[in-house]
């Protein structure tokens, strides 16, 4: 009966209040009545009916023993079939089962031990062996790096940095001026006729501005280069002129050319004389460069003489460089001889000693004024030349001027 009333108190609650109205009051009389063991059932509306309402039953709460944990495996069944946790699956996910390995302690041999084993013989056996147990090391410490993929602590062997290799100062070496020649003369391959170039590198303070050096060299066999020279002269400095080898001789005539066009101003020297100088004015604008001037020897009274000098002479102008000056010129060809180019070598080194400034302190002859001499062709390498040879040169230069 009492499981009867809690059903019905179940059905009450899910089922709705109208459907439970709806229903005779007969029907359910007579359902209760038929399943109440007691004789008399009161009327559902009477107060026993409500008396006797079945109260909702306390929900007791169930407490069950905690389960207790399995007892922990012997050692040994711990390390061959105990079952992963969930913190070992986390670090050590996907790992084989690695088995400690135990080497036997080895000693290592004395040098006595050494010396007794290489008599008997045994040395490379147990050379052989220290390998193979090394290799195998090896081979399972890549293979367990692979598996476990643990971070490998281990130093490097130190690599070999690349030694940067200094190229070292090479040592120049200076030769004699006939050595230097040949050696010249030798080098020389290619198809043209090449200048010989004479590179005197004179002192620092020749630099100052105040210090001027300005001459010519005559050389006695000349530069190798065709020179065409005009002379602007009259009477018998024109006639002297042309018999020292002028290419071009004039006088007012020529000029008029000159400035009307008329006349190709292809000449590389340009003589005249001081009395003839002033009608020179017209064409100024014309010759530029090539106006005479006392300091080029081209303005003079004996025009002869400058004819045959600006044939052979060279001009000595310095150059301003870093370190010091610099003096350069050619001073004939390849295709010259040894003693020709010697020749003219040191009368370009005369002629640089006659333009030394009087304002240079601290020199000689040549040191404190010329620091280095090289010569060179116009394709080819240079050659230091030393200066006692030069010296001598240049000696041997002003003694044929003298004699």
């Amino acid at each position: 009966m009492a499981s009867f009333k809690l059903l019905l108190s179940h059905a009450s609650r899910h089922c709705s209040s109208q459907y439970i109205h709806q229903l005779p009051r007969s029907s359910l009389t007579s359902l209760y009545r038929s399943l109440s063991s007691s004789p008399s059932v009161p009327e559902p509306n009477s107060p026993e009916s409500r008396s006797n309402e079945p109260k909702p039953l306390p929900i007791q709460s169930v407490s069950y023993a905690v389960k207790p944990k399995d007892p922990p495996p012997p050692a040994e069944e711990q390390t061959e079939d105990r079952a992963w946790s969930r913190e070992d699956i986390r670090y050590m996910k996907d790992i084989p089962k690695i088995t400690p390995v135990s080497y036997a302690s080895k000693v290592a041999p004395l040098p006595e031990d050494r010396e007794a084993d290489s008599k008997e013989g045994e040395t490379g056996e147990v050379d052989e062996q220290l390998e193979r147990e090394r290799r195998r090391i090896e081979v399972s410490s890549q293979v367990r790096r692979r598996l476990v993929r643990v971070e490998d602590n281990t130093v490097p062997f130190p690599t070999l940095i690349k030694q940067v290799t200094v190229k070292e100062k090479t040592i120049t070496t200076i030769h004699d001026l006939q050595e230097a020649i040949k050696l010249l003369k030798a080098n020389a391959k290619t198809t043209f006729d090449e200048t010989v170039e004479v590179h005197v590198n004179l002192a620092a303070e020749l630099r100052r501005s105040d210090l001027k050096l300005n001459g010519t060299a005559n050389l006695p066999h000349g530069t190798g280069k065709v020179v065409k020279i005009a002379v602007f002269a009259d009477g018998t400095d024109a006639s002297e002129a042309r018999e020292a080898g002028a290419d071009v001789v004039g006088s007012d005539d020529l000029i008029e050319e000159i400035k009307n066009g008329n006349f190709k101003v292809d000449f590389d020297t340009c003589i005249t004389t001081p009395k003839f100088f002033p009608r020179l004015k017209k064409i100024a604008t014309v010759l530029k460069r090539l106006m005479p001037n006392i300091k080029d020897r081209t303005l003079t009274a004996d025009v002869a003489k400058a004819v045959t000098e600006a044939k052979q002479c060279v001009y000595i102008k310095k150059r301003d460089k870093r370190n010091g000056a610099l003096v350069n010129a050619g001073i004939g060809k390849v295709s010259f001889s040894e003693q020709a180019l010697r020749e003219n070598i040191g009368a370009f080194l005369h002629g640089v000693l006659l333009a030394k400034p009087a304002g240079l302190k601290k020199s000689s002859r040549y040191a404190g004024y010329v620091n280095s001499v090289h010569i060179c062709s116009t394709m080819g390498a240079g050659y230091p030349v030393s200066m006692q040879s030069v010296a001598r040169a240049a000696d041997r230069y002003s003694k044929t001027l003298t004699s």
